[in-house]
């Protein structure tokens, strides 16, 4: 019989924390310029606060679930916030992160396993997928604060290059996580208000909804408009596309450096 979730199934996993630390010393690092390199350091910054996201991300599922009536949820582990618990730790952690690193886009990962059966009503089951993105949406507004508030005096250039790109990645990640695509939580928004026939039609192609994502955004003019469309978002909240791309190119420290973005930095 499954019991509702002990003290210890709330606790807030080490591994979890380990990574929020890093995130932390990391920012000062980029802030102080304390770093040898402060290009290394706003890749660990970046790294370290989109994992952090994630694990945000996949707690709010978690948590939504457990109160709409899911009590399985502690004994999974999933309210630690510790990313070796999750159903798919590669799809949750490492291919997001790969997408970051190759190419600069915050795609979704994995999902927190739910057990839909013991939830009723359809808002609830909306909820539950919506409260991921959501918090996708809660980290955007808080990276591009500073720039909407126009309270950017005394921040560091760098660190201010490595927010605008933290908030593109937040602001790409909740984007594609509310496309209504099968396997994708946006899909499963809206799934609770479809017909069971329709259900079962798309159910088989729910695996390879992010592939599918993923394939066409490397059609160029898919890939052109979209982050037009991002640009747009993020020039209306304050972030130009220089500071975006300079964010980039300081977090790519595997590359040329780019003598324009370089040029702020010194």
């Amino acid at each position: 019989m499954t019991t509702a979730p002990s003290r210890s199934d709330r606790r807030i996993s080490p591994v979890f924390l380990g990574i929020a630390a890093v995130m932390a010393a990391t920012g000062w690092a980029v802030w102080t310029g304390f770093a040898a390199d402060a290009r290394i350091a706003v890749f660990l910054f970046v790294t370290s606060a989109w994992i952090v996201s994630l694990c945000l991300h996949e707690y709010a599922h978690a948590r939504t679930a457990l109160h709409s009536g899911d009590i399985s949820i502690g004994a999974k582990g999933y309210l630690t916030l510790n990313p070796l618990k999750y159903t798919h730790a590669l799809l949750s952690i490492v291919l997001p992160v790969l997408f970051v690193i190759m190419g600069g886009i915050g795609l979704p990962g994995g999902a927190v396993f739910i057990e839909r059966g013991r939830i009723r009503g359809r808002w609830r089951h909306s909820l539950i997928s919506a409260a991921g993105p959501l918090t996708n949406v809660l980290f955007a507004v808080v990276c591009t604060a500073p720039f909407w508030l126009d309270a950017l005096d005394g921040v560091p250039v760098v660190f201010r290059f490595a927010l605008a790109f933290l908030a593109l990645l937040q602001v790409t990640a909740a984007i594609l996580n509310f496309l209504p695509v099968p396997g994708l939580d946006g899909y499963g928004v809206i799934e609770p208000w479809l017909s069971r026939k329709f259900r079962a039609q798309v159910e088989p192609f729910a695996p390879f909804g992010l592939i599918a994502v993923f394939g066409i955004l490397f059609i160029p003019e898919v890939n052109r408009a979209f982050f037009d469309g991002i640009d747009a978002i993020l020039s209306g909240l304050g972030i130009s596309d220089l500071e975006t791309y300079c964010g980039q190119n300081l977090y790519r420290f595997w590359t040329a450096r780019n003598e324009l973005c370089q040029s702020f930095v010194n």
